[in-house]
């Protein structure tokens, strides 16, 4: 037998144990497989934003289109993390000053984060190794404290009878204040609703909010007489289309609530000065929660699936939805039809 026909069993032996252990051939030569060449920044940016869900696109988009505009040309392999620096820093020195700015630390922050996410479907799409990418070895600022805070009963009173009595649809406005005050949800789980996601018999609608989290959450008896009759009055019959409409039909959009909070403002000196916006009466609903019935049904009102506790002990007092009732009853002085069922 010669030498060669006596090696191939230990050759293919050899092969069977690299394969378990899960190493390759090129793997012992220190050769790397042969990636595709690297796409520019004004190539793969549309690439990525199609690939992400709304909701990030709205939050990374003017940052992927400023760095379009720094980089637009380059490959999206070749920055160093040094650049990325600077890049962050001249984002943070010439962000637009607004009454409530910090310094452009928020926008320094976006931009990174932004960064991370083209980067990570980048090694996803096997541009370049997660060892390699950049965006991980710059640091976000820090983020500081927010400066949202519960909103009092009088200044809450205020803001809605300016809402029900000004602009161009009074009904819309209060029907929405009443709906993020009751529910503490977010703009886009508002805008999300449809009709079909309304439980009258229970009192209940689907919120479907960020990072893909969905909950059914308890609404007061009377604010769910005026979804259903808002429905009526302005939905075309489609149970799977947006609840929320203008007059002519049109579906809700963000600008709504911008528009709504700069005419409150108009009417109310320290709304304009403090930029209070819907996500204040979202920290006015679960503080007041938080402070009657606790952190673990306060956890619960408010939609939050992470952070809530390590170990098995976190799915024994997890708040339910009945718990959740009783403190919306409690918010609106309505009896709901899930309160008496704890």
């Amino acid at each position: 037998m010669s030498a060669t026909a006596a090696s191939r069993p230990e050759l293919e032996a050899a092969r069977l144990l690299l394969e378990r252990m899960g190493i390759s051939p090129a793997d012992l030569l220190g050769v790397r497989p042969a990636r595709p060449a690297a796409p520019t920044f004004a190539e793969y940016v549309p690439v990525v934003a199609a690939a992400v869900s709304a909701g990030t696109r709205r939050a990374y988009g003017s940052y992927w289109n400023r760095i379009v505009e720094a980089w637009g040309e380059r490959r999206i392999d070749e920055p160093r993390p040094s650049e990325i620096e600077q890049l962050r820093g001249q984002v943070q020195t010439n962000v637009v000053a607004r009454r409530n700015a910090r310094g452009g630390r928020s926008a320094a922050e976006h931009l990174v984060a932004a960064l991370r996410c083209l980067y990570r479907r980048a090694v996803a799409d096997g541009y370049l190794e997660a060892a390699d990418n950049p965006a991980l070895k710059v640091d976000k600022p820090r983020r500081l404290s927010s400066t949202r805070r519960a909103i009092g009963d009088a200044r809450l009173a205020e803001i809605n009878q300016v809402a029900a009595s000004t602009g161009d649809d009074p009904g819309l406005d209060s029907l929405l204040i009443r709906l993020h005050t009751e529910t503490a949800c977010r703009r886009g789980g508002a805008l999300a609703l449809r009709p079909r996601d309304l439980d009258s018999d229970q009192c209940l609608i689907f919120l479907r909010e960020k990072g893909g989290t969905s909950r059914w959450q308890p609404v007061s008896p009377t604010l769910m007489r005026h979804l259903l009759a808002h429905h009526a009055e302005r939905g075309d019959g489609d149970r799977d289309a947006a609840l929320l409409r203008y007059r002519d039909g049109r579906r809700l959009t963000y600008r709504r609530y911008d528009h709504l909070w700069v005419r409150i403002g108009q009417h109310l000196a320290w709304v304009r000065t403090q930029q209070i916006s819907m996500h204040w009466l979202r920290h006015t609903t679960l503080t007041w929660v938080e402070r009657t019935y606790g952190q673990a049904v306060a956890r619960a009102y408010a939609g939050h699936t992470d952070g809530g506790g390590k170990g098995s002990t976190a799915t024994y007092v997890r708040a339910s939805v009945y718990e959740v009732a009783v403190a919306l009853a409690g918010l609106t002085g309505e009896d709901h039809p899930l309160a008496g069922e704890i």
